[in-house]
């Protein structure tokens, strides 16, 4: 038996690369032991089949953001781990059409963001990106997010007008926001500073009462035709 080496030793050797490239392959999922992928240039090996992937490319490995179609009673304000543990590579969406390479560090510490409220359903976003981090934390109240809720009840007059413009929340007047009956049952709401409860409450105020609510898009982003507890990649040129 021979004696144990690092990965990226046994990579830069049989790649005939630097050992900086060889650990960069090893990093981006390029490289299997014994048949499995594995993403760490320090395993000690010894005598198993080392493969680099034919295809292998030297490309830098970016923080990964994903869109998860949460199910309901999950609240990522209280635990967020409930929420990440969603995302597994089995729960992966089989459409995803972003064409990001599944790597298991992109499952290390993602970050929920723009929460839910624990009974909602809907669009997620979950990252390891302080860009992205940045972006739906500092700049989130100019983002415009879309809902569907469905109600029972009889709506106020004039209460779909009140809806779009002259409630109040918390002591606070609410700004104009874009309300419509999407069906008999379901109003469709796109606003922006969406606050937790905010939705039910408003709602009530006008004679109707929450039964569901799913939110299907944060920006430019939306949840498409993804089924619930599938989750896909934000590819590169999708912006919120």
């Amino acid at each position: 038996m021979s004696e144990p080496v690092r990965l990226a030793k046994r990579v830069s050797a049989l790649a005939r690369c630097p050992r900086s490239e060889a650990e960069q392959y090893i990093k981006g999922g390029w490289v299997r032991v014994d048949g499995v992928v594995v993403e760490d240039p320090a395993l000690a090996v010894r005598d198993e089949t080392v493969e680099l992937d034919p295809a292998a490319r030297l490309d830098a490995i970016e923080p990964a953001t994903v869109l998860l179609h949460r199910p309901a009673d999950l609240d990522a304000g209280r635990d967020p781990g409930a929420v990440a543990a969603l995302v597994r590579p089995e729960t992966r969406w089989p459409d995803d059409p972003s064409g990001v390479r599944l790597l298991q560090r992109h499952f290390h510490r993602l970050t929920p963001l723009v929460p839910l409220d624990a009974e909602a359903t809907g669009l997620v976003v979950l990252t390891q990106d302080g860009r992205v981090w940045r972006r739906l934390t500092e700049d989130v109240e100019a983002i415009e997010q879309e809902f569907v809720v469905e109600v029972v009840g009889e709506i106020a007059p004039y209460g779909l007008a009140r809806l779009k413009h002259g409630l109040h929340y918390r002591g606070r007047a609410l700004p104009a926001c874009k309300v419509s009956w999407q069906n008999e049952v379901r109003l469709r709401f796109a606003l922006k500073g969406v606050q937790p409860g905010q939705l039910r409450d408003v709602c009530r105020q006008v004679g109707l009462e929450v039964v569901a609510i799913r939110r299907l898009r944060i920006g430019r982003v939306s949840l498409a035709k993804m089924p619930v507890g599938a989750w896909r990649y934000l590819p590169a040129g999708e912006r919120f």
